[in-house]
């Protein structure tokens, strides 16, 4: 085996590990497999014999190239323009679910990548690192620019951020949690009597124009009429998660773990009395969204 095979075997030996660190910062795999992939053509020309912690280096790297992406991401959104928004909405709509999103809600929850997407890129960097993989501060702090003390603060500040503050006091949170997964699995499952058990007879469902389906309402009133509407959409609901949205319990559409919809809930009486859904881009940057636990 020459030198170069030799460093091959000891960089595929971290290709998963790099993967999945990468995946974290940047929620998709295509750009996680990019970055992983920009790792080994950086390592390929330094002098690997002066390496002493190869792991360790190659995790910087992708670290650094993750940033990078996360901060030129950022800039670019700023710039989306509408129409591929309402093409991103309309895809989501259509057909089957990626081949991928299995392997994404096995690795990590979508409401999550949904949450950490709304993080600055160096508390998403930071809250990564230490949080789920138990990177010490001292080896996060050169990547980030920040001496370690500072990066701790800042993964503080991010983990804050992800768990979020309920609006509602813990027994409220936790009956609308039962009642709002009850009418997300009825809805998955497409199953008409079990979205009726949830709803309130006069119930009200609004969607913005961005949300409203080829063919579809903006608002529909009565329990048969949303209960239909949200049937007929069964398969748009298998993209989605709980999550806390303005500090109570809400779903987020996300396919790819990339934030297309958002839903918020009155319940009262254990019953959903309304629920509007948000797929405007400038609604759903206004969202204060965290992960439900």
């Amino acid at each position: 085996m020459d030198e170069r095979e030799a460093l091959a075997e000891r960089f595929e030996a971290q290709r998963a590990l790099l993967r999945t660190v990468a995946h974290r910062m940047l929620g998709s795999l295509d750009e996680a497999d990019d970055a992983v992939q920009e790792a080994w053509l950086r390592l390929c020309r330094v002098d690997a014999g002066e390496v002493d912690n190869l792991a360790g280096w190659l995790r910087t790297v992708v670290t650094r190239i993750c940033l990078d992406v996360l901060r030129s991401r950022r800039s670019r959104r700023e710039d989306l323009a509408e129409q591929e928004v309402l093409d991103q909405v309309a895809h989501s709509v259509q057909g089957s679910p990626p081949e991928d999103e299995a392997l994404l809600a096995d690795s990590v929850s979508r409401a999550l990548l949904v949450v950490l997407d709304t993080l600055e890129p160096i508390e998403r960097i930071a809250f990564v690192l230490h949080d789920m993989f138990a990177v010490p501060f001292s080896e996060i702090a050169p990547v980030v620019e920040r001496t370690p003390v500072a990066t701790k603060k800042i993964a503080s500040r991010a983990r804050h951020k992800v768990r979020g503050t309920p609006a509602v006091p813990a027994a409220e949170l936790a009956r609308n949690r039962q009642i709002v997964s009850a009418f997300l699995a009825a809805a998955r499952a497409g199953d008409l009597t079990a979205v009726l058990a949830v709803l309130a007879p006069d119930v009200v469902r609004r969607a913005d124009r961005v949300a409203v389906p080829p063919g579809g309402v903006a608002e529909a009133r009565g329990a048969r009429a949303v209960a239909e509407g949200t049937a007929a959409l069964a398969h748009r609901s298998q993209l989605a998660e709980l999550a806390l949205v303005n500090g109570t319990v809400g779903v987020v559409v996300a396919p790819r773990g990339r934030l297309l919809f958002a839903l918020t809930f009155t319940v009262e009486d254990d019953r959903i009395t309304e629920y509007d859904v948000i797929a405007d881009p400038a609604r759903l940057r206004r969202l204060d969204l965290a992960v439900l636990s």
